[in-house]
């Protein structure tokens, strides 16, 4: 192996870390400032309709597939 194909693979391998780091801190990101994040109890159900609408206004977590939730995948 020479030594340009050695800091290619060492570029590669840092390029893939800072990768990575940016996508844990860009779903932390969104977590954090989701409203689910801060709802006092967030088992219960909305009591009002702007409740519903705050509590719905950040992104989505999606429903497993029929096949998952046949398999033991928890719904939410």
């Amino acid at each position: 192996m020479t030594t340009w194909e050695q800091v290619r693979r060492s570029a590669a391998a840092i390029a893939n870390v800072v990768h990575e780091l940016n996508y844990a801190q860009r779903q932390a990101t969104i977590k954090r400032l989701s409203t689910d994040f801060y709802v006092f109890r967030p088992a219960l159900t909305a009591q009002t309709f702007d409740e519903f609408l705050s509590r719905t206004a950040g992104p989505l977590a999606h429903e497993p597939s029929a096949r998952a939730r046949s398999l033991g995948r928890p719904v939410g």
